[in-house]
């Protein structure tokens, strides 16, 4: 069975695939000094790009997995998601409050889609 990595540095790859799933690294937002809606629009726009290169997109999303900084950012979060999604394709979800690698993101979600 073959196993194809994208854009692969020593610590990770930003995309995984095997058996016509891909996984996702965890995915940050483009600018952090913006707030929690900026970040997640910016993290899912960079979802949809990675997906859509690996020949995927956001509809065959199987399971997301939400890192958020603070629940207190919990609502206006989902507002963005809930956009985002399109109707009828909401994945598998888990959101959980975490310590981020840098005091200023506030989001980081990891994907897990099909192709």
């Amino acid at each position: 069975m073959e196993i194809k990595r994208y854009e692969t540095k020593k610590r990770m790859s930003k995309a995984v695939i095997h058996n016509n799933t891909a996984y996702l690294c965890g995915q940050v937002a483009k600018d952090y000094d913006k707030g929690i809606k900026e970040q997640t629009i910016t993290t899912l726009e960079t979802i949809e790009e990675l997906l859509s290169n690996i020949g995927s997109n956001k509809d065959k999303i199987l399971s997301a997995t939400i890192y958020i900084k603070d629940m207190s950012l919990f609502q206006d979060m989902n507002e963005i998601w809930d956009n985002w999604l399109n109707e009828g394709f909401a994945p598998a979800r888990a959101c959980v409050q975490a310590k981020m690698a840098s005091e200023k993101i506030l989001i980081e979600i990891s994907i897990i889609a099909a192709i």
